[in-house]
């Protein structure tokens, strides 16, 4: 996927302000950098003065994952649920360093949200990497309240939940969910065939602009965030 270097600054700017990691703070390095959740480690540790925190060996689940959290004292982290589920519950409420704590990569389920959100803000993004990252995010999730939705655009992102015709679709009704905005990839490199496919012309846009098919499936709840639904060719 080649992302550019202005969707690149667009996501760095509003991760900052989004996930507020400052000096003092401290991020842990939990993806590989060959992933591009290592890009919103590095946007939202170095760039706001934050340190991030490296040097630990994968795969960083269960106890070893909660033990690095606490020795190395984290304020801020990504963690895909499915890791976040193999630690010990009682050690969520045993990290009082930890303040943010970002989910991504696939669906939360809500028991997470019940454990991990009280004491601390917990924030669901998602976003394809042909959006350079995270394309939404929420809020701080609150315990009792569900499965959490995946949120409102991210910065300056535009997304659209469409019919088949590309037309959007009334609230509470799912539809394909696209992508436009500066964050958006140019292409997959020297695949013309996959990027015409994938990156379509945005009818809601300026002349020229495209916009990304996501293969996702999505509402609008009554809200206005957007609600996770599956993928389109299950």
């Amino acid at each position: 996927v080649t992302v550019t270097h202005r969707g690149l600054a667009a996501f760095a700017a509003a991760a900052a302000d989004r996930y507020d990691a400052g000096p003092g703070d401290r991020v842990l390095q939990f993806a590989s950098p060959s992933f591009d959740a290592s890009v919103l480690e590095l946007c939202v540790s170095l760039l706001g003065g934050a340190t991030l925190v490296t040097g630990e060996e994968g795969p960083l689940v269960g106890e070893r994952l909660a033990q690095a959290l606490a020795e190395r004292r984290v304020s801020h982290t990504l963690i895909p649920p499915a890791a976040l589920a193999t630690v010990d519950p009682r050690a969520a409420g045993a990290l009082p360093h930890l303040r943010t704590l970002i989910v991504g990569a696939e669906a939360c389920p809500a028991h997470l949200v019940e454990r991990w959100a009280p004491g601390r803000r917990m924030i669901n993004s998602y976003g394809p990497t042909e959006a350079t990252v995270v394309a939404t995010w929420t809020g701080p999730l609150t315990p009792g309240t569900g499965a959490p939705p995946i949120g409102r655009p991210a910065g300056a992102t535009r997304v659209h939940v469409l019919d088949a015709a590309l037309r959007p679709v009334p609230p509470g009704v799912t539809g394909d969910l696209y992508v436009a905005g500066p964050g958006l990839a140019r292409g997959y490199l020297n695949r013309p065939g996959p990027t015409a496919s994938r990156f379509v012309a945005d009818p809601f846009g300026a002349p020229g602009e495209r916009m990304y098919r996501t293969g996702d499936l999505a509402p609008w709840d009554a809200s206005g965030e957007l609600r996770f639904a599956g993928r389109a060719d299950d």
